[in-house]
């Protein structure tokens, strides 16, 4: 975003910590993931709040991409299901395929039509009804549009070795070795994955431009 020569304020109600600028002057909003689930407002009561600003931005027709958590909350603020995934979380390397309506929408069409995508999610969710879908794993949607403005996607386009390496160290003091067994053959795969969120997140800024 900065590279584009955008100003980029990183923040979060989680955080408890205020964005710099009223809501209503920001003109583009990324929304990205976290280790709590789209329905656990009794957990996280600032998912409620965050649920009414996504709605805000949706009406306001704001430019909005959605990451994993992201593209929950989406589904969830048009009102529909949030859910564990049947059999298990997706983590690790998994071939995505994207739609034919994927062909005309102006983020997903220079896409490759298919892809291994790096994913890192234990819950999915029923597409809305308004959505075109972008891209599918075998086991759940990957990619949807609402509207002209906002887009969701349930891989992981923005991390980097430094964020992967914090979640494998996550999950070993978790007790859970699968992760660090998922990524031995991380290293050569990760740039060219870095490469591909550099250039998904750059025609996003062009377009919100």
């Amino acid at each position: 975003m900065r590279a584009a020569g955008h100003d980029y304020d990183e923040w979060s109600l989680a955080w408890g910590r205020p964005s710099r600028r009223p809501l209503e002057e920001y003109d583009a909003v990324l929304v990205f993931g976290g280790t709590m689930h789209a329905d656990q407002d009794d957990r996280h009561p600032w998912l409620i709040e965050e649920n009414s600003f996504i709605q805000g931005l949706l009406e306001r027709q704001v430019p909005m991409l959605g990451v994993c958590l992201g593209i929950q909350l989406l589904a969830k603020a048009e009102g529909a299901a949030v859910y564990p995934l049947a059999g298990g979380p997706e983590i690790g390397w998994f071939p995505v395929e994207l739609t034919a309506a994927a062909a005309a929408d102006p983020l997903f069409a220079r896409l490759p039509v298919r892809f291994d995508a790096f994913g890192w999610h234990y819950y999915t969710y029923d597409r809305p009804e308004r959505a075109v879908e972008l891209a599918r794993s075998a086991r759940c949607n990957q990619a949807f549009r609402l509207g002209e403005n906002a887009w969701g996607v349930q891989f992981h386009p923005e991390v980097t070795a430094e964020i992967v390496e914090g979640w494998i160290e996550e999950s070993r003091e978790a007790g859970d070795a699968k992760p660090a067994e998922i990524f031995a053959d991380l290293s050569p795969r990760l740039e060219p994955w870095m490469a591909y969120g550099r250039e998904l997140f750059a025609r996003f800024a062009a377009l919100a431009s």
